[in-house]
């Protein structure tokens, strides 16, 4: 018998496993989240806040057990960031129709979103970009924002402060996106020719 135990051997990772699951109960969520922010009355913002930060627990604790379990795959590398972005999203979105997030705000972070998951589809061909510390900082910042904003009598400038640092964490990584996908296609250029 040639080779020792295990050689040659190919582990399949199913889809449905603990790191999906909770990628998927974070997007299946996301419309509850949003019901609970549009009922009036603190109960129901504080309930919104429980479902918000719930949910992006389990974005942290997704990744972690994809990592630490070997549970990475293609499905969990497509649905997790469009979790992230349908959580996000929903609620700038919410809480700009309420009227308590200026909409500038929430479209300077939505259109750096989607620019972002765009420019990636346009490189992939010469590589993928990984997430950066950046882009997690990125993540959390924008987590507490929003959650300050869902608390009720959280007083403004603190809101504000809070939102500026995710704004300015959030063009600057949309800004470095941009220089590493620059980058990699020059690199992919170059090899090729």
């Amino acid at each position: 018998m040639a080779g020792g135990a295990g050689e040659g051997v190919v582990r399949r990772v199913s889809t449905w496993n603990i790191a999906n699951v909770l990628t998927i109960a974070r997007l299946a969520i996301v419309p509850v989240f949003t019901v609970f922010l549009f009922v009036e009355g603190e109960g129901w913002r504080l309930a919104a806040l429980g479902v918000f930060l719930l949910a992006s627990l389990t974005d942290q604790l997704d990744g972690w057990l994809a990592r630490k379990y070997a549970l990475v795959t293609d499905f969990g590398k497509i649905a997790d960031p469009i979790a992230d972005k349908a959580l996000i999203g929903a609620a700038l979105l919410s809480l700009s129709y309420l009227g308590e997030i200026p909409w500038w705000v929430t479209v300077v972070i939505i259109a750096r979103e989607a620019g972002v998951t765009l420019l990636r589809f346009l490189v992939i061909r010469h590589g993928v970009i990984p997430a950066s510390y950046g882009g997690k900082v990125k993540t959390v910042l924008q987590i507490v924002a929003i959650a300050l904003y869902i608390v009720p009598g959280v007083p403004d400038v603190i809101r504000w402060v809070a939102m500026g640092l995710a704004l300015v964490v959030t063009v600057g990584t949309g800004a470095d996106y941009v220089v590493r996908a620059v980058r990699l296609r020059q690199v992919a250029r170059s090899a090729q020719g």
